[in-house]
């Protein structure tokens, strides 16, 4: 009953903010109708084809991601196996499939289907998560110093950029520390993990980089594949904007905006707040660009996703009732797995 509640929170959540956005957009003072634009002003389908291209070149090559972490700490899954779990988590991923997201649906069939490596299945989850959030900032970080947005007279936007800037080199020096002896093993470690509530979140994460901790080929491959994903969605993005009527921000803009808002995808809510954030840059940034234009653009990108979906959901269908199966055996499983 509590799941059901705190679902059903989360979905009152999300709704509630998109539907804040949607009237935000209606009330705009330069008296354009974004919404009107895209009903009866012509689209360009062309970009709208290249941005689904470029977003599931992006989705696909986060499975191969996983992938070759998976199976660089020596968990034995083939790539026709990762491949139906990724895409398997990518659909839970979207609103309409329910309670579950998406890393736990990879970690739990993963798990479920390689049983001697369980905590390693769940350490590969957490650090490709990691990892993609962190170089989400470095993106973001390089795009606002080739574009110069730091500089640009808008003070929120250069509070932002600032806080970005700050936030990578954070994050630059907390993976220094890995290779610091005794940080990741010592007592600073033991402390964090008995912690309330995040002690034993921060004790699995640190298992998860200490696995990694010594392969920096692996680092080194898996971050650039990373790079690759946050360039091709920023490009989807870019070429959605492209398609539709209305202004759009310059390509190296979309190299921030995009990064950023996605970095707010890790909330525990189905939808809302990267599209939040997006519709906030596009009116912070592009000062002639209709109010609502940001998140006509995320809405649009939602659509892509769910295109993207079908292309798997073969997958679901046919194997739901194992991942059923698994996600109940996790649920009643309640010994914590150790690394």
């Amino acid at each position: 009953m509590k799941k059901i509640i705190v679902t059903l929170l989360k979905f009152g959540i999300s709704f509630g903010l998109i539907a804040y956005l949607i009237w935000n957009a209606t009330q705009s003072s330069d008296k354009v109708d974004v919404f009107d634009n895209l009903r009866n002003q012509p689209k360009n389908w062309w970009m709208f084809a290249g941005a689904w291209a470029f977003c599931t070149v992006a989705v696909l090559l986060t499975f191969v991601r996983w992938w070759y972490l998976v199976r660089a700490i020596g968990i034995p899954c083939r790539f026709a196996d990762a491949f139906r779990i990724s895409f398997w988590g990518f659909l839970f991923n979207l609103a309409p499939l329910g309670i579950v997201g998406g890393d736990l649906v990879k970690a739990v069939m993963l798990a479920h289907e390689q049983r001697a490596y369980r905590a390693k299945a769940v350490a590969s989850v957490l650090f490709d998560r990691v990892i993609g959030l962190y170089l989400l900032f470095v993106v973001a970080s390089v795009a606002i110093l080739c574009t110069g947005l730091w500089r640009i007279d808008v003070p929120k936007i250069v509070w932002i950029c600032n806080a970005t800037l700050i936030i990578t080199i954070l994050g630059t020096v907390g993976i220094a520390l890995m290779y610091v002896p005794g940080v990741l093993d010592g007592p600073l470690s033991r402390t964090l993990g008995r912690l309330p509530r995040v002690g034993p979140i921060i004790t699995s994460l640190i298992e998860a980089v200490g696995l990694y901790r010594y392969k920096p080929v692996v680092l080194i491959v898996s971050s650039l594949m990373s790079i690759g994903v946050h360039c091709l969605f920023s490009i989807g993005i870019y070429l959605i904007a492209r398609g539709l009527p209305g202004g759009v921000l310059s390509l190296g803009t979309h190299f921030v905006v995009w990064p950023l808002s996605a970095a707010v995808g890790v909330l525990p809510l189905p939808f809302g707040p990267t599209e939040g954030v997006l519709d906030y840059l596009y009116m912070k940034i592009g000062v002639t660009i209709p109010n609502g234009q940001g998140l006509v653009v995320a809405l649009c990108y939602r659509l892509i996703t769910v295109l993207i979906a079908a292309l798997g959901v073969g997958y679901y269908f046919r194997n739901r009732r194992e991942v059923s199966e698994a996600i109940h055996e996790n649920e009643q499983d309640s010994q914590p797995s150790k690394i």
